[in-house]
């Protein structure tokens, strides 16, 4: 066979393959352009915001404290302590001998006082005899005027002496009543430096004494935060793992500290021993303001992400079918396990009502009728 012919069948050969490409290449069918729909990430119920009323209120922190604190010391000195008869943490009843000092030397002072009253009274009855009789012979001219007027200053010498001899006594016996020392109301025994056999200075401390066991919290807040209390207000004073109690604000601290700026306010808590809260404990207070409407969604419609509170907000519904977006919102007050909304939703949205953290922007989702 010649060259000639072996290139005619070589180029036919071509030909005939490139046809058949052809051929193939028409009768094969055309891609669809219709995506097939996703599948549903979650089977969700849909929920709208509703409208509540919520508490208004204020939390601040602060301290138990005392409501007054007595402070009972020696009103007299240089005496022993010979009993001490109340330790830290009694109750006492006003009146009620905490403490006695030893009184032999103060019985002998006022013994000695007596005796000076006495001595006294009798000069002043001789000078009172020695003065009516100088008034019964002055008429006769047997004494002078001035004779006379010596026996009547005598006898009033002897008065005042009598009165001053009186006025000895009633301190020697000030001075016994303080050997012992009372309760100046009823209480609870707060701190004791009385030590027994220790002589006493006067006006040393010797107890302490919170005044009728009545407790009271102080709260520290800012001055726009005082603004919105006034005496009266309710609050819930809480110790975390020991107890809480309600109590009521007794009156606002008239001037602010001028290093942080921040007040005082005094809330009196009624029978707060008997719930275990003791001065000086750390608390929370929560104060009562009133109520308002809030625009409001169940916790588990939220997702945490970043530091931000999301919502899925149902959009393209069709059927049961519908996708959600992801829109970020700003949260409010607590009401149990409603969250008040300030911004994001409006009350018409159809919000997703659980699963929320399972969600991603965009997703298809199934919606289930409840």
């Amino acid at each position: 066979m010649t060259k000639g012919k072996i290139g005619v069948l070589f180029a036919a050969l071509l030909l005939l393959i490139g046809i058949g490409v052809a051929i193939g290449r028409v009768s094969q069918p055309a891609p669809s352009t219709e995506a097939p729909a996703a599948n549903p990430a979650l089977s969700v119920s849909a929920i709208r915001p509703q409208t509540h009323d919520i508490p208004l209120s204020l939390t601040a922190n602060g301290s138990i404290a005392a409501w007054q604190e007595a402070v009972i010391g020696a009103e007299i000195g240089d005496l022993r302590l010979s009993a001490v008869n109340v330790q830290i943490g009694e109750a006492v009843k006003k009146g009620q001998v905490l403490a006695t000092f030893s009184d032999e030397s103060v019985l002998a002072d006022v013994a000695q006082a007596r005796g000076v009253v006495a001595e006294a009274e009798a000069n002043l009855a001789e000078a009172r005899l020695n003065a009516e009789r100088a008034r019964k012979v002055s008429v006769s001219g047997a004494l002078s005027a001035q004779q006379v007027d010596q026996y009547l200053t005598g006898a009033k010498t002897a008065e005042a002496k009598l009165q001053s001899a009186k006025a000895q006594l009633d301190a020697q016996l000030l001075r016994l009543k303080y050997t012992k020392v009372l309760a100046s109301d009823d209480g609870v025994i707060s701190a004791r430096s009385a030590t027994l056999g220790a002589v006493a200075a006067k006006g040393q401390e010797l107890f302490r004494l919170i005044r009728q066991n009545r407790l009271e919290w102080r709260g520290e807040l800012t001055a726009a935060e005082m603004t919105q209390l006034k005496p009266g207000n309710k609050v819930r004073v809480e110790v975390p793992n020991v107890g809480s109690i309600d109590g009521e604000v007794r009156f606002l601290a008239p001037t602010l500290d001028v290093q942080n700026r921040n007040g005082l306010v005094y809330v009196d808590l009624p029978h707060a021993a008997q719930t275990g809260l003791r001065a000086g404990m750390f608390a929370r207070g929560e104060f009562e303001l009133g109520s308002s409407t809030a625009l409001t969604v169940p916790q588990e419609a939220l997702s945490l992400r970043d530091g931000f509170s999301y919502v899925f907000l149902l959009t393209e519904q069709t059927e049961d079918r519908a996708r959600v977006k992801q829109v970020k919102v700003q949260l409010g007050r607590r009401n149990g396990d409603q969250v008040e909304i300030l911004s994001g939703v409006a009350a018409e949205d159809r919000l997703v009502a659980g699963g929320a953290s399972f969600l991603a922007d965009g997703d298809s989702v199934r919606v289930v009728t409840q």
